[in-house]
């Protein structure tokens, strides 16, 4: 048997022998294609040289891709757990031809592998190929030997692969693998084709046409290979085992869930585990690529996914977070062949363990809605849409959770009343996201840096120099010059000018040149963005003359811009290492702006740093500072880097070489270096340029992601200064000293919170009918007891006390009551222990609350609050609750 990890080797290994360069897997975030949510095939990486658009320097290549669908077009989430070969993650085994070999090569490539590197056997194979593909048909008569009964000529789209409406284009050809009899299902082709007899395991696309807008189709001048050959359903084969669930990499995988969940994958249970399993993979390399659990986008999918399991999980009687305890196994399984995983293993399983113990604090009682909503439903029942949503909204159930619920329960939901409501709240739509960060132009960047090369850059040893004018882009188009007022994106062969990346914001500054005719020009650099790589563009608006290609200009950063930024960018690196120090390993940095003003990083934790530990990441980085050793740069080769301890980002493409900085001694370790990253900016020279490093803020800004702002050198010295006058205008205001401040509005404060609750008990006095003991006079609703009021002035947290005495009063019955204060609405509904098996508190609040505009209300069935933001309507609320009761 052939294991999973030695299948893969063996495939790139025999392609290696062939000439192909071996490329390691892109990250599942695409980078070149904006239209795509995740990579989910292992020609997206290679796109862009299959349109011309971007050269290799080898003409074939060989990789093993990793994959996602679970969103868009491309979406296998329903079906994963429930079919053999159905995943969220999965390893596309291909290989390439730029424009080199074509048919015939290929498959005898192909034929060569399966029936003698893997060693199947050839009379448990057939292939098809597109119905008008005459050359393939005898090709595989050809070299593979098979008879025309095993060639079945297919129609239509599954045996012909374009790229989009126009482009690239061609027919295909398939190897199908013959499970055996005892399965049912037919050949492709044939009208037991939808069986599981025969399966799919190789698929190449010869790509030998341009599709044109009128429908006609020519010849490529250099017809292409892309091959897709899915890894876990050759491993399948090669395993002896049907199902891909049943491979070695799977079977440990379940055998680790068996474990920490005490069950076995039997049965009703086989789905769960199965779930688990994939779900893990697809979260692990997500989160690794440095895509993080949130409401909208690529961080939407990732969380269906993620709870989808986390469900499974409850499903199979896990007490406590689950995923998180795999992590290790997985690591284990596929940490060789993807090192990325090692690197973000801290991350990935502290990702996985708040986001489940967040999901489970909303799981029973969104299970609780459901069961509600679900009891009076039958088998082929219809759940509403308006649940589903409110199951969405307020408990966190994506909606593939809960038709995987009711899939179990026999019954479906409306998923078109759940899109109606959905559109009410677009903003937290899966639809809304934001593509891969890449321009619609990206096309014509590419062409330009094929055909020009890349800009050479000069900034960090200096900030002047002289460039030639290459090229011009105005409003996505080329032009020859630029006059007096214009402005528009310009490309040297060379500049001092850093292109915004790696979040260091891009240079600004001037140029200036004589023309041919000795007329003198200037402008203005507004900013520098890279494009296709590395091309720097600049944006300039010409102040003076005419700029025309081919004039040389000298080129001038403003110094004291890229003083500070430099100053801010090493700080940050030197803060990202005392987080690590001060919070933990499991740190990461997500995102990151440094300019000239300050610096902001943002890194995973799951609650706020507190001001204790703030202060140990500032006495580290200001301790760095005053060692004064210079910074240490070198070019080295990724992995190398990595391996030598430079931290490397989630996701992050770097090329064949990368810029590793090192900055100070350890504080802790003799003779290591403190700070150890892979960083193409531009920084300072040694630790003190920094001079002085002062934290500033800090906030949460997503699930598990906090963000801090930090001020160096002259600018955090200038901070200070007004920190201490602010303290001194309040030492003489409260005529103290300004060590005394504190003491003093801590005492201010003290009497403002006895004032405040002397205030609220007069209120709740007033609103329980002014201190005189009088019970309010409930009303009578399908008969249940009703105590409704209005009261101005109180607030939700006023209101929570005042119910409790209503609710007293009451005895048997429900307390609704709405708050108005500044205009706005705050919603408690209390019911009596005895009546919540009739009435639902959280409901009744969700309705007063809807009925005021507002978008929903939660808590438990005996008591609920909510809020909305017109006070005025009030009494509409209080209506809805009488409705509701009616």
């Amino acid at each position: 048997m052939s294991s999973l990890n030695q299948i893969r080797s063996t495939f790139l290994d025999y392609f290696a022998a062939d000439g192909h360069e071996k490329v390691q897997s892109a990250p599942l975030v695409p980078q070149n294609d904006p239209t795509l949510l995740f990579v989910n095939a292992g020609m997206v990486p290679f796109k862009n040289v299959f349109t011309g658009q971007e050269t290799r320097a080898t003409k074939r290549a060989t990789s093993s891709q990793k994959c996602v669908r679970a969103g868009g077009k491309h979406n296998d989430l329903d079906n994963v757990g429930y079919t053999a070969r159905h995943h969220t993650f999965f390893e596309m085994l291909g290989n390439f031809s730029f424009g080199d070999y074509f048919k015939e090569h290929a498959i005898e490539l192909a034929w060569n592998l399966v029936t003698k590197e893997f060693g199947i056997p050839a009379d448990r194979l057939m292939a098809t190929v597109y119905i008008d593909d005459d050359e393939a048909f005898d090709l595989w008569k050809k070299i593979a030997g098979l008879p025309e009964s095993k060639i079945a000529r297919i129609a239509g789209s599954d045996n012909f692969w374009s790229m989009g409406d126009t482009g690239p284009c061609g027919p295909c050809t398939e190897i199908f693998y013959d499970h055996g009899d005892h399965i049912w299902g037919g050949p492709p082709g044939t009208p037991e084709e939808d069986g599981d007899r025969w399966v799919e395991i190789w698929n190449l696309v010869f790509m030998q046409f341009d599709q044109q807008a009128d429908g006609s189709r020519s010849l490529l001048p250099r017809p292409s290979i892309d091959t897709g050959a899915g890894l876990e359903r050759v491993a399948a084969v090669l395993q002896g085992v049907h199902s891909n669930y049943e491979t070695d990499l799977f079977r440990t995988l379940i055998a680790a869930s068996e474990h920490e969940t005490n069950t076995s994958a039997e049965g009703d249970r086989t789905p769960s585990h199965r779930v688990i399993a994939d779900h893990l993979r697809s979260s692990s390399f997500l989160i690794a690529d440095g895509v993080t659990p949130s409401n909208e986008g690529r961080g939407y999918v990732l969380r269906r996914i993620m709870r989808r399991a986390m469900r499974h999980a409850h499903l199979l009687g896990a007490a406590d977070p689950l995923m998180h305890r795999l992590v290790p196994t997985l690591v284990q399984e596929m940490g060789e062949a993807y090192p990325e995983l090692r690197r973000a293993q801290a991350f990935i399983e502290d990702t996985l363990k708040q986001e489940e113990i967040r999901f489970r604090t909303t799981l029973g009682r969104g299970m609780g809605l459901l069961e509600d909503a679900s009891r009076d439903l039958g088998e082929g029942g219809v759940l509403s849409g308006q649940t589903a949503f409110t199951l969405y909204d307020t408990y966190g159930f994506p909606l593939d959770l809960t038709q995987d619920e009711a899939r179990r329960r026999g019954f479906t939901v409306d998923t078109e009343g759940f899109d109606a409501a959905m559109n009410e709240q677009r903003s937290r739509s899966r639809e809304h996201w934001t593509g891969s960060g890449q321009t619609a132009s990206a096309g014509e960047w590419l062409a330009l840096r094929d055909r020009l090369g890349p800009t050479v850059f000069t900034g960090y040893d200096s900030v002047e120099g002289s460039g030639e004018v290459l090229a011009v882009v105005r409003d996505g188009s080329s032009v020859d010059e630029l006059g007096a007022g214009e402005t528009a994106e310009v490309l040297f062969d060379q500049t001092p000018f850093y292109g915004e990346g790696g979040g260091q914001a891009g240079d600004r500054g001037e140029i200036e040149w004589t023309d041919a005719t000795g007329q003198q020009g200037s402008g203005v650099v507004l900013d520098v963005q890279k494009h296709a790589g590395d091309l720097f563009a600049h944006r300039i608006e010409i102040s003076s003359g005419t700029l025309a290609i081919g004039a040389r200009v000298q080129l001038r950063v403003s110094a004291d811009a890229r003083l500070t930024t430099r100053a801010n960018h090493s700080a940050a690196h030197l803060l990202h290492k005392a987080l690590a120090n001060v919070l933990g390993g499991h740190v990461a940095q997500k995102g990151q702006m440094v300019d000239a003003e300050r610096l902001r990083f943002d890194f995973s934790h799951n609650a706020p740093v507190t001001e204790d530990e703030l202060a140990r990441m500032e006495d580290e980085v200001n301790a760095v500072i005053r060692q004064n050793i210079p910074a240490e740069t070198k070019m080295m080769a990724p992995q190398a880097a990595i391996d030598a301890g430079a931290v490397a980002l989630f996701g992050e493409k770097y090329g064949d070489e990368v810029r590793v900085l090192t900055l100070g001694r350890s504080l802790t370790e003799t003779d290591k270096p403190y700070s150890v990253e892979l960083c193409g900016g531009t920084h300072v020279a040694r630790t003190g340029d920094i001079a002085l490093f002062k934290i500033v803020s800090e906030s949460g800004i997503a699930a598990g992601v906090r963000r801090i702002e930090a001020l160096t050198a002259e600018a955090a010295r200038q901070y200070l200064l007004g920190q201490a006058g602010v303290a001194k205008k309040l030492a003489q205001s409260f005529k103290v000293q300004p060590g005394d401040v504190p003491a003093r509005v801590e005492a201010l404060s003290g009497s403002v919170r006895t004032l405040e609750k002397q205030v609220a008990d007069l209120k709740k006095q007033l609103a329980l009918g002014g201190g005189s003991g009088a019970s309010a006079a409930p009303e009578e609703i399908n008969g249940v007891k009703l105590i409704a009021r209005v009261l101005d002035g109180v607030d939700g947290k006023g209101l929570r006390g005042v119910a409790e005495d209503f609710r007293k009063q009451v005895g048997s019955g429900v307390v609704a009551l709405i708050g108005v204060t500044e205009g706005k609405a705050a919603v408690t509904v209390a019911v009596t222990s005895d009546m919540t098996g009739k009435v639902n508190a959280a409901d009744l609040a969700r309705a007063a609350v809807l009925a005021m505009g507002g978008q929903g209300a939660g808590g438990k069935p005996d008591f609920a609050q909510g809020g909305a933001p017109d006070g005025g309507k009030a009494e509409d609320g209080l209506a809805a609750v009488r409705a509701a009761l009616a």
